[in-house]
């Protein structure tokens, strides 16, 4: 007897349990997106010099770097706006050392605020010297305040679909359960920018670069469940 009281409580409390985690309330899922393309105010360049022979003579890579360095200077470029990769060049005198031959070459990260600097740039550093440029990567400078603005505009739009949708049934919408954020957002992919350099040019005139301004596509869906009340 006792034991069947005792199976009888057990039965009764799962039971109130199971009731309890059940959620019962009517609700509606819907998906709100917001999306805008803004134009990059801040492109990641990488220049790469080498060494070259010009005749017997050889064209340093420190005399190159120099180039670089004042050209750089003069355009208003900001000291941690522009990096030298220091280990590359740390091999690279290495390797000198062992091979006299060997010709150098090291890279330089730029971050421009002004793409008309490039030329400007470019056009004071010896051509033959440079052995190619590259864009690493794009941004822009006010992208968090547009990302938070697309996702309560992604939000917006998921609540007045779903009012839209329940006032139709002639209920009325309650209160947000659950909110899923998605950035579907892209960037343009970094790109080659100009010319691999030849050593048969026959003067050191600057290459004409191709760079563009390439949209940057800011997406953001909302998955929101409300209540229908």
């Amino acid at each position: 007897m006792k034991k069947l009281i005792v199976l009888a409580a057990l039965i009764a409390s799962t039971a109130t349990t199971f009731a309890q985690t059940v959620d019962l309330r009517r609700k509606i899922e819907v998906t709100g997106i917001a999306e805008q393309e803004v134009t990059p105010d801040i492109i990641n360049v990488s220049i790469s010099l080498k060494e070259y022979l010009d005749g017997k003579k050889k064209v340093t890579i420190s005399q190159l770097e120099n180039q670089l360095e004042k050209a750089v200077a003069e355009a208003g470029i900001a000291k941690e706006d522009f990096t030298i990769n220091s280990l590359s060049s740390w091999n690279y005198a290495t390797e000198k050392k062992k091979n006299p031959d060997f010709l150098a070459s090291k890279t330089y990260g730029i971050k421009f605020r002004d793409l008309n600097k490039f030329d400007q740039i470019l056009s004071k550093v010896d051509a033959k010297g440079i052995q190619y440029t590259n864009i690493d990567s794009y941004d822009y400078s006010k992208i968090n305040t547009v990302k938070n603005d697309l996702k309560l505009k992604a939000l917006l739009a998921a609540r007045d679909k779903a009012a839209f949708l329940v006032n139709g049934l002639g209920d009325k919408l309650g209160s947000a359960l659950n909110i899923v954020e998605n950035d579907n957002s892209s960037f343009p992919s970094p790109r080659n920018v100009m010319y691999m350099a030849k050593a048969s040019m026959a003067d050191a005139a600057a290459p004409e670069s191709d760079v563009d301004f390439k949209k940057i596509k800011l997406s953001f869906q909302i998955n929101a469940v409300f209540e229908i009340k």
